[in-house]
């Protein structure tokens, strides 16, 4: 069988996202509703049939001061995909907030593994559970992305991301929250992973690298 990159790929104009690979995700899960300031409640990845397709990195982020959590951006060959951890049903919750910092040398750029030198992009997202990456049937619209309120460039500085879970989420290739309502309903409903993506180039969650030392720090993520 056939295996496609297993991430949302940009589309020019729509902005939409198409993924994907066969079999699920390998790595051993925090329990569901884990504490997001909790940096081993998180895992950079994604785990797909066992392979990490983030590089260079820990499983997990590092613990920052006054509760907050980092990950340090890898040079190219590594990158970093997807950051999530399982959170569970976001019925009844009204949006997910992300604040964040962004720490780098002078003169050092963020840039997506899959077009160096193009504008990097941090966008929210989060995962029906028992999605299978492969992106066909029922299964694109397992995974959603807040590309409504993406930032790009990933730019040092202070940072806040909201995204309202009733914006115009878009998923693995066409649908939307707006053209697929009951599937975007259910998949709140089934809720596992929660978190962000960043990419660029061809995809949302194809990965960002650095070009010199810099750090990513969440100091609040929430979901309300």
């Amino acid at each position: 069988m056939k295996i496609a990159a297993p991430f949302a790929r940009l589309a020019i104009a729509a902005a939409l996202a198409t993924v994907a690979a066969c079999g699920t995700d390998a790595q051993a899960d925090p329990p569901s509703g884990a504490d997001p300031r909790d940096p081993r409640a998180w895992t950079i990845g994604p785990i797909i049939r066992g392979r990490n397709y983030s590089r260079g990195v820990p499983l997990q982020p590092s613990p920052a001061r006054r509760g907050a959590w980092q990950i340090d951006l890898p040079r190219a060959p590594g990158s970093v995909h997807y950051v999530t951890f399982r959170h569970g049903s976001l019925a009844g919750k009204s949006r997910i907030v992300l604040r964040y910092r962004v720490e780098a040398d002078p003169g050092v750029r963020i840039e997506p593994i899959t077009a160096p030198g193009g504008p990097s992009i941090i966008t929210l997202y989060f995962q029906r559970g028992g999605d299978n990456w492969s992106a066909r049937g029922r299964f694109e619209a397992y995974r959603w992305y807040a590309t409504f309120a993406s930032h790009s460039p990933i730019a040092p500085g202070e940072h806040e991301m909201v995204a309202p879970l009733d914006g115009p989420w878009t998923a693995v290739e066409s649908s939307s929250a707006r053209t697929a309502p009951a599937a975007f309903r259910d998949a709140l409903e089934n809720a596992d992973q929660v978190g962000f993506v960043l990419g660029g180039g061809d995809g949302y969650g194809h990965g960002v690298f650095a070009t010199g030392r810099a750090r990513l720090i969440v100091t609040d993520f929430r979901v309300e």
